[in-house]
């Protein structure tokens, strides 16, 4: 028989939809940051739950940084005004529990990193470019100092690179999807035999990217970008998976 296909319906619990509501009073500015939620007890009689609904919804709102919450405050519960660390928090949540692959996380961080690039290619101001300089000579001298100043140093030259372009958007997304590939491939990166070639290899990227930006060549900048995190990347990425690394290169 023909006719309008359905598809089964998701159980939601009543916290969810408590949670539901005031998510869309804030996001429509109907409670701004720093006004504050009616008490529990009001809340319990308005939404007709339970008290362990409300708190537990109270939990969510709070672990999602939207909202500042204590048990039993006469007062009810703050709304908070988004911070940067709050979508730095989601966003970490959203790549950990959906199980993305290394090679979709990778590519995501190619693309943002050569937007990055391009953007501080034509905006950057002279004191960033030397910031950027002074990063890679740190990188330079890690060689000899260990790993971990080695990737100090990185994550410094990628963090100016962000800030240059003005994005905060740009900085937020860069910085966690950067922390989750490494740590993804970290134990792999310690074991790795070339792992001083690979890091003079990264040495030799980063110079190439800043020349680029020097001359204000985005495209360049941002294509050198994205080959330099394919060779970076593309052998801890399994075989049959890099084809959508390889899409990225000119």
């Amino acid at each position: 028989m023909s006719g309008p296909r359905f598809e089964p319906v998701r159980a939601v619990r009543a916290y969810e939809r408590v949670v539901e509501q005031v998510e869309e009073a804030i996001e429509s500015g109907a409670l701004s940051p720093g006004e504050r939620l009616p008490s529990e007890r009001e809340l319990m009689v308005q939404f007709s739950v339970s008290r362990s609904t409300v708190r537990e919804a109270l939990r969510v709102l709070q672990a999602r940084g939207l909202v500042r919450s204590r048990p039993g405050d006469p007062n009810g519960a703050e709304v908070l005004p988004f911070t940067p660390a709050a979508l730095h928090k989601s966003m970490t949540t959203l790549a950990r529990v959906e199980e993305l692959s290394l090679a979709e996380l990778v590519q995501f961080r190619m693309v943002l990193d050569s937007a990055a690039i391009l953007l501080a290619a034509r905006l950057r101001t002279d004191e960033q470019l030397a910031e950027m300089a002074e990063a890679v000579a740190r990188m330079r001298a890690a060689l000899e100092l260990g790993e971990d100043a080695f990737s100090a140093a990185d994550v410094a030259f990628h963090e100016v690179v962000a800030r240059a372009g003005g994005n905060k958007l740009i900085q937020i997304c860069t910085d966690v999807v950067r922390s989750i590939v490494v740590r993804l491939i970290s134990e792999k990166l310690a074991g790795a035999p070339d792992r001083e070639a690979l890091m003079r290899q990264s040495i030799r990227h980063h110079e190439e990217v800043i020349a680029a930006i020097r001359l204000a060549d985005g495209p360049l900048a941002a294509r050198l970008s994205r080959k330099a995190m394919y060779d970076y990347y593309a052998g801890y990425v399994p075989a049959a998976e890099r084809g959508v690394l390889r899409a990225l290169l000119d």
